[in-house]
């Protein structure tokens, strides 16, 4: 019913950026909070950043300054700006969507994206 689609992770060298995109498609009536998340491996997923509809953001201390989380209501796409990678930002990059479908408006549910890869090297 929701697809979220992860694009525009890859291999960076320490210091550099990349900019992930992610988009929401299928039946949907509204898009509420959208957030990123990231998994290394051997560790737990954790929270990376988040954006309400209204556009208020937050961010994990471990990235905050170095990285900026935007949406596109439009278009139903959230991106983050990583900027000053470091090697331990390294991890797939997951997408988490609050949406509403057409299909019942009285109910939001989350939806997740199969995740990018995203490699900093020292």
């Amino acid at each position: 019913q929701v697809q979220l689609v992860e694009s525009g992770g890859g291999l960076v060298q320490a210091g550099g950026s990349l900019r992930v995109s992610c988009v929401a498609s299928g039946n949907i009536f509204s898009v509420h909070d959208m957030a990123w998340y990231r998994q290394a491996p051997g560790k737990q997923r954790e929270l990376v950043a988040s954006i309400t509809d209204g556009g208020s953001a937050n961010y994990v201390d471990s990235v905050k300054g170095r990285f900026a989380i935007s949406r596109d209501n439009a278009k139903n796409t959230v991106y983050l700006q990583m900027n000053s990678l470091k090697p331990e930002d390294t991890a797939v990059y997951y997408c988490n969507a609050g949406v509403v479908l057409t299909s019942d408006i009285r109910y939001m549910n989350y939806y997740w994206g199969q995740g990018t890869q995203v490699t900093v090297s020292s």
